[in-house]
């Protein structure tokens, strides 16, 4: 669901971090509030309110959610503990970011806890001002000592913030309302609008006691509801099973442009179910859940049939989205002996039958992903040339001969001969590289161990996902598996590489940046929770990453975005599967929704709110069932 925290977590991944790079990035040193960096946002000072809400959208009622697995603190920022739905890298609902990114435009960040931020021309440092209206929920006003404070905090114990900050080297309070961010380096253009991203935490409150007068330790998870500064805050809790947040009456920023017409359901209510069967019988019954994103092609296509759908109380409705598509794909972990030799990845990627898949699971909805930036000119395509090729050359010597003479491409199987032909030369990649058939098993010359490899999974979609790429696997010999563990314990596994292969995604912005180390950098490899999932440790890959990073330009960033994706995708990094260009949402028709939703985000959840009459006949239908 592209709710509040959904939203604002597919923006790391990213969307993840959706943040971008100028073309004409205004003047230096002076103050910025509304910055677009592609171009010029279509708000300007006289911007008001998102163009899709509805400025007058009635507050009230309660968006009922489901969440898989469970949870064990209020602390997001930290490895320890898994965070309650409703919090997240930046926040989530409890705790104001300095700035806001957009939902409707690509690199767009508007003034929230921050009302303006300036730079000087070499990109040295930021200095942003606070809003002297920006207040704690009990009252407090937000310091620059708080933002002094959090920045240490995070930049410390966050390895997400640890890595997107890197390259800031301290934060300083020059007046109660000005705080200085000094960089490592010049010349990083992205770097002084990434920093309004950052949370902004309570230090008078992290650093007191609780009840029984225990010290508060920001280092490790909590279940104390924590004070916070955003529009909503814990109301009431379960812990591992529920939790209500209550929207704030008196939230401080409630006037602000970014949350005029949203923010208007006065509860939001997670419950926590472990299997997805029951998940889905609850959302057929009502009451537990209200809204659900579909990822099931199947169910989207022949299970939608159940008696409130077809009396017309349960909708499911296309949203088209326009930010581009993840990457998605089954993450080979390099970390594992098997999986060093490219060879090895370029063969398991070639067994792959995207075409038998999509026809006999997916109902034929799906579109192969081919780019880790698919979906736009950021895609890499053909042979490379220009600017680009330019680029490569630096690193010839250091790359598959491939990424000069061949157009990447994913094998077809449209045919049986197809079928035949792409196995032969899985085989033929594997024995190059030094495995080779004997009795049926695909072993090593030099060991005769068998070549294996589990897929690590949590719900039954990883077994639908997994089951045929398995049995295909099978065939060529490997010792495939699938292991299916509970949500708690996959987090864990994932967070310390504890797997062969797991599905991943790569949320991209329009215009990616600084979360590129995260994704694809050495150093991120070996540190515990970081996204780089397959533990890359390519020196040409970390210095593709740096010319993004620090490109001049906008036709400097594609070029060098082309040469990222490129080298990613010779070096078979991952088996990409797929995507699908719409966001697919089932929902009981209780809500009022605005005309428009932003194409960007394809739905705006935040700008829905709860339509009493239409409530009040659902309740009379179906209470009896609940």
């Amino acid at each position: 669901m592209r709710s509040h925290a959904a939203r604002r977590a597919a923006c790391l991944g990213a969307a993840g971090l959706i943040l971008a790079f100028a073309t004409n990035l205004p003047a230096a040193e002076e103050w910025h509030t509304t910055t677009s960096l592609i171009g010029e946002s279509k708000y300007g000072d006289d911007f008001a309110h998102y163009d899709h809400v509805n400025p007058d959208a009635p507050k009230g009622g309660t968006l009922n959610s489901v969440t898989p697995g469970t949870f064990d603190s209020f602390n997001p920022f930290i490895v320890r503990g898994t965070a309650a739905a409703g919090l997240n890298f930046f926040g989530g609902l409890l705790w104001d970011t300095l700035m806001q990114q957009s939902v409707d435009e690509p690199g767009v960040s508007h003034p929230l806890i921050a009302e303006a931020y300036k730079y000087p021309e070499d990109y040295s440092s930021a200095t942003y001002r606070l809003d002297p209206r920006a207040r704690w929920h009990d009252g407090e006003p937000i310091t620059a000592e708080d933002v002094v404070w959090s920045f240490g905090v995070l930049k410390e114990h966050s390895p997400n913030f640890n890595r997107y900050f890197s390259s800031v080297e301290k934060a300083e309070a020059v007046s109660e309302r000005e705080i200085l961010f000094t960089f490592d380096q010049t010349g990083n253009r992205e770097l002084p609008h990434i920093l309004g991203d950052m949370p902004v935490l309570p230090k008078h409150w992290w650093q007191g006691t609780d009840a029984k007068g225990k010290a508060r330790d920001v280092t490790q998870p909590t279940l104390e509801p924590p004070l916070g500064s955003g529009a909503y805050k814990i109301e009431s809790f379960r812990p591992g099973a529920e939790i209500i947040w209550e929207r704030v009456e008196d939230y401080w920023a409630a006037e602000h442009p970014v949350n005029v017409g949203r923010n208007n359901f006065d509860r939001r209510r997670y419950v926590y179910i472990q299997d997805q069967n029951a998940e889905w019988q609850a959302f057929t019954k009502g009451g537990l859940e209200d809204l659900r994103p579909e990822s099931s092609s199947r169910r989207w296509s022949v299970e939608y049939n159940f008696p409130a759908f077809e009396a017309g109380d349960v909708i499911k409705r296309e949203f088209p989205t326009e930010r581009g598509e993840p990457m998605q794909g089954f993450v080979l972990n390099l970390r594992r002996p098997q999986f060093q030799d490219r060879k090895v990845r370029q063969a398991l990627t070639i067994a792959l039958d995207f075409e038998s898949m999509n026809r006999n699971l997916f109902y034929g909805k799906n579109t192969r992903t081919d780019s880790y930036f698919e979906g736009g000119e950021l895609a890499s395509s053909g042979l490379p040339q220009g600017r680009e090729l330019e680029i490569l050359e630096e690193f010839r010597d250091q790359l598959p001969p491939e990424v000069f003479t061949e157009e990447f491409k994913l094998p077809v199987y449209d045919s049986p001969q197809a079928e035949r032909q792409h196995l032969r030369q899985a085989v033929k990649l594997f024995a190059e590289a030094g495995w080779v058939i004997k009795g049926g098993k695909l072993v090593s010359e030099k060991t005769g161990e068998q070549f294996s490899i589990e897929f690590l999974g949590r719900s039954p979609t990883d077994e639908i996902i997994t089951g045929s790429y398995v049995a295909t696997l099978r065939k060529l010999g490997i010792d495939a598996s699938l292991r299916i563990v509970d949500p708690t314990q996959y987090i864990n596994r994932v967070r310390g590489y504890e797997f062969d292969s797991v599905t991943g995604q790569f949320a991209q912005s329009l215009s990616p940046g600084n979360e590129q180390r995260e994704f694809w950098g050495s150093v991120a490899a070996d540190q515990p929770g970081s996204r780089n999932l397959a533990g890359i440790e390519n020196p040409v890959v970390d210095a593709l990453v740096e010319k993004v990073i620090y490109a001049r330009d906008r036709e400097e960033l594609i070029a060098a975005t082309h040469a990222l994706d490129r080298v990613l995708l010779w070096n078979f990094y991952v088996v990409p599967q797929w995507h699908r260009p719409v966001l697919w949402l089932a929902y009981w028709n209780k809500f009022g929704i605005p005309d428009e939703q932003p194409g960007y985000l394809g739905a705006d959840i935040d700008s829905w709110w709860i339509d009493p009459e239409k409530e009040a006949v659902l309740a009379k239908k179906y209470s009896s069932q609940n």
